[in-house]
């Protein structure tokens, strides 16, 4: 999945339309590998937040447009972003996630001519080198997001995990897929998971309704379901099952943190 060099934004003409924004964390592992395959957009905003590898090294070989600092909150990170970003179209990507030629090709054509809104763009997830295509979803994963907008169009809110989402205009879908390298491993993905809860949990406190312990026990049954059934990730055999158990433990996992361990 080479980048196109062919591949060519409207910066060419003096206009500025397509900004292409990155936030990452400590990611001179991928940040690389995700930055050149961004060359299509006029311009590469990268909001380094605490930052102590060589990211910012990385980040420099393909922009100056990098803005470093920190953020305890996933939402304030991206809104700065968005913020600095000098287009009337904004594309999101994080770090795990690569554009493909087909995708860079389908957002000029589709910003060459589109009214202002945003665009869902579907996702293919990845745990390794497995493509997994079902089960996403009950707040592990999911199988498209609101990438490609208009400036004022998307706005992040303050939740420390999954933050809400403030859209405007017309909701509008591309078909061709953002490739997502959700986790590397197992081991990876259990990792996410304790690291979801924890944040889920100071969520849940500062809201002061953590909810019950009986209720957070049927979610698992009704998570479990949604993902394995409903989503169809019994198609994808133990994975699509491993995704399930994900999801549904979840919810308890947050719960009993917010009520058993200490700030």
């Amino acid at each position: 999945m080479a980048a196109d060099a062919g591949l060519q934004g409207f910066g060419g003409c003096g206009t500025m339309t397509l900004s292409a924004l990155v936030v990452a964390h400590n990611e001179e592992h991928q940040l690389a590998d995700c930055l050149e395959r961004l060359s299509f957009a006029d311009e590469i905003v990268v909001v380094l937040d605490r930052c102590t590898d060589g990211s910012a090294e990385i980040a420099r070989r393909f922009t100056d447009r990098i803005i470093e600092g920190a953020w305890p909150l996933e939402g304030d990170r991206h809104n700065t972003g968005i913020e600095a970003c000098e287009g009337p179209w904004v594309l999101e990507v994080d770090s795990d996630e690569r554009v493909p030629e087909a995708l860079g090709r389908e957002i000029l054509e589709t910003i060459a001519s589109a009214e202002a809104g945003y665009y869902l763009i579907p996702f293919d997830n990845y745990i390794g080198d497995r493509l997994v295509r079902h089960g996403w979803g009950a707040a592990w994963g999911v199988s498209a997001a609101p990438r490609l907008f208009t400036k004022g169009a998307k706005r992040w809110g303050n939740q420390r995990v999954h933050p809400s989402l403030e859209l405007k205009g017309p909701k509008r879908s591309l078909t061709t897929p953002m490739v997502h390298l959700v986790d590397r491993d197992i081991s990876d993905m259990l990792h996410r998971l304790d690291r979801y809860t924890t944040a889920r949990a100071l969520d849940l406190r500062d809201s002061g309704d953590i909810g019950t312990l009986p209720a957070n026990v049927r979610r698992i049954f009704s998570r479990f379901w949604k993902c394995y059934v409903a989503r169809k990730g019994y198609r994808e055999g133990p994975w699509g099952g491993l995704i399930a158990l994900m999801a549904a433990l979840y919810p308890i996992l947050s719960h009993l943190k917010a009520r058993l361990e200490a700030d």
